[in-house]
């Protein structure tokens, strides 16, 4: 009976050999136990527990590849400046810095499945990447995935880090590459509006002040206005930016440097500057430094204020472009798809609903980071996860919505130059510009005749012989309508 147990005993180990291989996982262990993992996986069991724990988005780290290429970087500065301190033998050194590389050129994205939100301050994130680059390095090295003696994601590719240190270093790397092509696309859309502004530089048009007529003005002003209201916004997000260059690399777990050599921080800094070739600085102070996320907080709300004058820019469009028959009509949005299933020959304007429903999203997303700044405690702040997500999220919507706005709604509005005209024709605000010439109580009593008649101000004006025919026309020429002039004329007595 005993050998008939032992045999099944050994039976059944044979066949959970077999059933593993057929698999393909390798087994690895760290604190809470041993785990399978996928052979072909280049994550470990850190990170396969992650994934087990973390099931909260459809936000995945691999979905930010900018973020990914950051913690490369971060790696790769950190194996540079370790392998200087003689704490990385060659080979290994050699492995890790080849397998980073890879990693900050997008070959390793696959291999990043956690959720970007998630607890422990980054750990999983910053583990994944360990685990990810030991594995690569391995392969490297001649090795098999998994047999860390060799290459391992905590002796070796974490020497002298914590998560604490090098996962906001890599958040602050990926959101300032991803900070250069935000800018590259906002400017984009900044030269079509100015574009637009030149195009209509002649189309005279009525302001608004309060939805109510105002004083003339061009339909190219009006576009000019949308491109400088947007472009006072680069030099802001520029200098938000530019806090994310400052890291705080050799920190370590609360700032104290504590596992790091003497000099390590000084180095790895110094390579981190090296390969970016960006102006990457150590901050004064690594305590304070590292539990405080404000270089997040200002530059969400940098995003912030674009979505807002994004927001208010598309509320124009879609009210200037109402009608075609009923609205204000003063210039056509392109025709994207029909606009209703019940009325025919509908069109709506969909690119700026859309970019306005953008605009809310960012504007949200710095609530959460704004909240999660705010919620720092100690020597750490917890929430940097939902931070980094939010702002990498805010940066990708607001960089497709400039596309989106551009290529597909404000390269092509046509003006209705005519529709413009007549409502200047029509609009008792003209008379404003009669003040100085006729004076505030004559052009009242103009303003007041015309809206009790029906009749306009231009013909008021001459049947009460106020102006001659030829001054009337001199002060209301659309070239001393749209900008200050000097008037020298005086009224009739």
């Amino acid at each position: 009976m005993i050998i008939y147990i032992f045999a099944l005993s050994i039976k059944k180990r044979i066949v959970n050999i077999y059933a593993m291989e057929n698999k393909q996982t390798r087994v690895e262990s760290d604190l809470l136990g041993t785990r399978e993992i996928p052979m072909d996986a280049l994550y470990g069991v850190q990170t396969l527990r992650g994934i087990e724990n973390f099931k909260m988005s459809h936000f995945k780290m691999s979905d930010y590849p900018l973020f990914i290429k950051g913690m490369a970087i971060t790696k790769m500065g950190a194996a540079m400046a370790n392998h200087a301190l003689g704490l990385l033998p060659e080979d290994i050194y050699n492995g890790i810095r080849k397998a980073a590389q890879e990693m900050a050129d997008g070959k390793l994205n696959a291999h990043f499945p956690i959720d970007m939100i998630q607890g422990g301050a980054g750990t999983t994130a910053n583990m994944n990447a360990n685990e990810v680059i030991a594995n690569r390095a391995l392969q490297l090295m001649g090795h098999a995935c998994g047999e860390y003696a060799f290459c391992d994601p905590h002796d070796h590719v974490n020497c002298a880090q914590s998560t604490n240190d090098a996962y906001p270093t890599a958040i602050h790397l990926g959101l300032y590459y991803t900070h250069m092509q935000l800018i590259s696309h906002f400017e984009q859309l900044i030269a079509s509006f100015r574009k637009k502004g030149e195009e209509f530089a002649q189309i005279l048009k009525m302001g608004r002040t309060q939805l109510e007529d105002a004083v003339p003005m061009t339909l190219g002003q009006t576009f000019n206005g949308f491109a400088s209201i947007l472009s006072n916004e680069v030099k802001n997000l520029n200098f938000a930016a530019e806090e994310f260059l400052t890291v705080n690399m050799g920190a370590t777990a609360i700032g104290t440097g504590m596992c790091a050599e003497p000099g390590y921080a000084e180095k790895c800094v110094a390579a981190l500057a090296s390969i970016t070739g960006l102006d990457v600085k150590l901050t004064d102070d690594l305590v304070g430094a590292t539990s405080d996320t404000s270089s997040m907080v200002g530059y969400s709300s940098a995003m912030r204020r674009v979505a807002i004058k994004m927001n208010k820019i598309c509320n124009d469009l879609r009210l200037l472009a109402s009608g075609p028959r009923c609205g204000f009509a003063e210039f056509n949005l392109p025709a994207m798809q029909p606009g209703s299933s019940i009325m025919p020959g509908k069109v709506n304007p969909v690119i700026p609903e859309v970019m306005n429903q953008v605009a809310y999203k960012v504007i949200g997303n710095d609530l959460c980071v704004t909240m999660s700044g705010e919620a720092a405690q100690m020597e750490l702040n917890a929430m940097e996860p939902v931070m980094a997500q939010c702002c990498f999220e805010s940066a990708e919507l607001l960089m497709n919505g400039f596309d989106t706005l551009r290529t597909r709604c404000v390269d092509g509005i046509t003006a209705n130059a005519e529709r413009c005209r007549q409502y200047v024709r029509d609009s008792i605000g003209v008379v404003t510009a009669l003040n100085p010439v006729i004076g505030y109580d004559k052009s009242t009593e103009i303003a007041k005749e015309a809206m009790e008649t029906g009749k306009g101000v231009y013909d008021l004006v001459l049947a009460h012989q106020l102006l001659s025919k030829e001054e009337l026309d001199e002060i209301l020429k659309p070239e001393n309508m749209i900008h200050p002039v000097k008037l020298h004329m005086k009224a009739k007595k």
